[in-house]
């Protein structure tokens, strides 16, 4: 993943509070990640640091995001987190949208069911139907229910994709 190209850096500037910058991961940020991952309570796993955007303030590490694949050849927009003072300021937003340019159509996802409404707004859809996941994500959520109904019964879990069919003429995402 790249910031090179220079309208995806304006783009993602424009986006972005005063000086707040998004860049590449590099191998220093690597514990920035981890332990922003730890307090968002998210999946620790699979958190190659080359893999990542960072959204950097005043030398520190404030949001993150990634694109993982899987062996099954999926795409999946990850390890998504804010840290909690500079949530709210659209960080998040610009970080989903610089991911879905970058890796374009089709990405999957995994949320909490709570985050279901925040990814439509980028054109996610819920699937719900084993048949319509990817292996990768059939195996994942069988392994997830048995997983929650044990530890967290009170939550669940929401795969999402984003189609093909989402983006406009130019590959940007459209609202679903």
């Amino acid at each position: 993943m790249s910031l090179g190209r220079s309208g995806d850096q304006k783009s993602a500037a424009r986006e972005l509070p005063g000086g707040v910058v998004m860049r590449p991961a590099t191998a220093g940020d690597q514990p920035a990640i981890r332990r922003m991952i730890r307090q968002a309570g998210i999946n620790p796993l699979g958190l190659g640091w080359r893999r990542f955007v960072v959204v950097e303030a005043r030398e520190s590490i404030i949001a993150c995001g990634q694109v993982k694949v899987h062996g099954d050849g999926s795409r999946e927009l990850a390890s998504l987190a804010v840290v909690d003072a500079w949530q709210g300021r659209g960080l998040a937003r610009a970080v989903i949208e610089y991911l879905q340019r970058q890796a374009g159509p089709p990405l999957w996802l995994t949320c909490r069911e709570g985050l279901v409404p925040l990814y439509r707004r980028f054109g996610f859809r819920e699937v719900t139907e084993a048949r319509e996941l990817s292996p990768y994500f059939r195996r994942l959520m069988r392994l997830v229910r048995v997983i929650l109904r044990v530890v967290r019964p009170e939550e669940g879990l929401a795969v999402m994709l984003w189609p093909e069919s989402c983006t406009n003429q130019e590959g940007q995402p459209v609202d679903a």
